[in-house]
């Protein structure tokens, strides 16, 4: 399974520091800095952007009740690896911070939170989950294993955990195609 998303799968674009454009931007400095050079322009840029990031991490200081997991397709210079890492907070907040050069964190169409990003060595694609309810810890070693061996399915997918596209719908006011079809969908599965 892979986890590579294609162009137009963007939703809902929660925070990126690529393509920075002035055009884009320009409006909120007011013009003020209009006769900076590029590289001048670009910090401020930047420097806004990173601030609006922070603001991002306060708006989705929300708890969804079970551990998150973030399912890797990672681009390496020995070619590409799976993996995964939990976050066991369950606090979405703390999907909003890596070491990679570029990223941008969306809802894809389908409701899923991911994250592409780039870095020296290639590019890495993430799918945050959190665990269902009630799910048995002999289940959850047993879709880890999976990852790691490159069996998972999407049917293991959404076996085990739950989209996170519809609580970050609900902080930041949007509504995802299928969400009432999902929310049916979850509370039949608990």
């Amino acid at each position: 399974m892979s986890l590579n998303t294609a162009e137009g799968n963007f939703e809902y674009v929660i925070w990126s520091n690529e393509y920075l454009d002035w055009a884009d931007w320009q409006e909120a400095f007011d013009g003020e800095f209009d006769h900076c050079s590029d590289e001048e322009k670009y910090r401020l840029m930047s420097n806004l952007n990173n601030d609006y990031l922070e603001d991002d991490r306060n708006e989705m200081n929300v708890c969804v009740g079970s551990p998150i997991i973030i399912i890797a397709d990672i681009g390496k210079w020995d070619g590409r690896h799976t993996g995964y890492r939990e976050i066991e907070s369950g606090c979405l907040k703390d999907c909003l911070y890596t070491e990679l050069d570029g990223v941008t964190w969306y809802v894809d169409n389908k409701g899923d939170f991911r994250m592409d990003g780039y870095h020296h060595d290639g590019h890495n694609y993430y799918l945050y989950r959190r665990y269902r309810d009630g799910v048995s810890s002999e289940d959850i070693e047993d879709f880890q294993c999976k990852i790691l061996d490159h069996t998972l399915t999407e049917e293991d997918i959404d076996r085990v955990t739950v989209r996170l596209g519809d609580d970050i719908a609900k902080i930041y006011g949007f509504t995802l195609p299928d969400q009432a079809k999902n929310n049916h969908e979850r509370s039949d599965a608990r």
